[in-house]
């Protein structure tokens, strides 16, 4: 989904060594053909090797990189200096690109790190618009400058909380995080256990570690100003819908920026049909505050179904991920595909049996659109989906 609607570049993680433990992370054999993808399009693949390593697993390590080398994997994505020496010596054609992970705020720390040998630093998300700037005419112009342009953000400086290691066990800087900060917390007196005072002020709530989500399509050429070479679109615990509709709006506003033209209200829109909780601007421009009613995220559409294929005339082969019937005010968008709102047409089965409302998950069957659409644009409606 990612590559086809626009994504320059993909970032993912192995089976060990990546800071998303519980994301469906890829096998040494899908690796390989994610790798061979990227590859056939000209797309760049870069692979997380983030954690901070223990002994043991530093033995393993060397294996690790020479397989991403073999691979042909564009560039490893991480954090740890020892990490770093040991992809220089295993895996040299492979590109070093110094994680978020590292905190990188200031010239000089990036600066060390290109001495040591980086191409690419992901700066801290809690950097201004103005240090970045500062960032990029203090450092070689040789040295890339990536920062994250959309996504969840961090109650905590990017992945250094302790609260889900203390709480639950689960290491944040293993790529465990329970996400502690996103609880409803509650005073409870020592004198009176079982009952619960609400921690509020003016009544705001009680969701007091809550940070909103970044999202920066509005000001991407103040980013292009600063000097960010790429932005970062947080996709890795996400649906595979999310990586493609925020990746589509992202694209068109690249594009837009780099042309010196507004970007189009349609795909701006996007990122609001995706799940996201309420947005900020990150500390681009300041503080960016907190949201402390709830914790929900805002899910205002459903993925009906996925086009498989579809001839010059609209005629398209679809497969079902929601139920829907034929009256239904539905919506067609894809790769490069602006939003078309239609009433459902009456579709057929396999057999090409008429049929009214396709009811079986992961079932194809036919349906009429009201223009082309490449395969793996999507179906959607407009209804809640908590």
């Amino acid at each position: 989904m990612a590559l086809a609607y626009g994504a320059d570049a993909v970032y993912l993680a192995g089976d060990t060594f990546g800071m998303r433990s519980f994301a469906g992370n890829f096998s040494r054999e899908e690796l390989a053909k994610a790798a061979q993808l990227c590859r056939a399009q000209g797309v760049d693949l870069h692979v997380t090797c983030n954690t901070m390593p223990r002994n043991d697993e530093v033995a393993r390590l060397p294996q690790w990189l020479s397989f991403l080398e073999e691979c042909g994997v564009t560039a490893v994505i991480l954090a740890d200096v020892g990490v770093l020496a040991l992809a220089k010596r295993y895996a040299p054609s492979v590109k070093i690109h110094i994680s978020t992970q590292a905190s990188i705020v200031n010239y000089q720390s990036a600066r060390a790190w290109h001495d040591l040998g980086a191409d690419r630093v992901i700066l801290a998300r809690e950097l201004s618009l103005e240090e970045i700037a500062e960032i990029r005419a203090k450092t070689p112009k040789e040295l890339e400058i990536e920062t994250f342009a959309h996504g969840a953000m961090c109650v905590s400086y990017s992945g250094r909380c302790l609260l889900s290691n203390y709480m639950t066990g689960r290491d944040a800087n293993r790529g465990a995080c329970a996400q502690p900060c996103r609880y409803q917390y509650a005073l409870v007196e020592e004198k009176r256990p079982g009952e619960y005072f609400p921690i509020e002020e003016d009544g705001r709530g009680t969701y007091i570690m809550n940070s909103r989500d970044m999202c920066m399509i509005d000001h991407l050429p103040d980013l292009l100003a600063a000097g960010v070479d790429s932005v970062k679109i947080e996709g890795r615990a996400k649906s595979a819908y999310y990586a493609a509709i925020v990746t589509g709006a992202y694209r068109h506003g690249i594009d837009a920026a780099l042309a010196g033209v507004p970007l189009d209200p349609v795909w701006r829109d996007e990122v609001e049909k995706v799940s996201h909780r309420h947005y900020s601007t990150g500390f681009f421009y300041g503080q960016p505050g907190q949201f402390t009613q709830d914790a929900r995220y805002i899910r205002d559409w459903q993925v009906l179904a996925v086009i498989q294929s579809c001839d010059e005339n609209g005629l398209a082969t679809a497969s079902l991920r929601n139920k829907f019937a034929q009256g239904d005010e539905i919506q067609l968008v894809g790769p490069d595909v602006a939003p078309v709102t239609f009433a459902a047409p009456l579709m057929a089965d396999e057999n090409g049996e008429a049929l009214v409302e396709p009811r079986h998950p992961q079932m194809t069957f036919q349906i009429q659109l009201p223009r082309y659409a490449p395969p793996l644009s999507f179906l959607r409606a407009c209804r809640e989906n908590s």
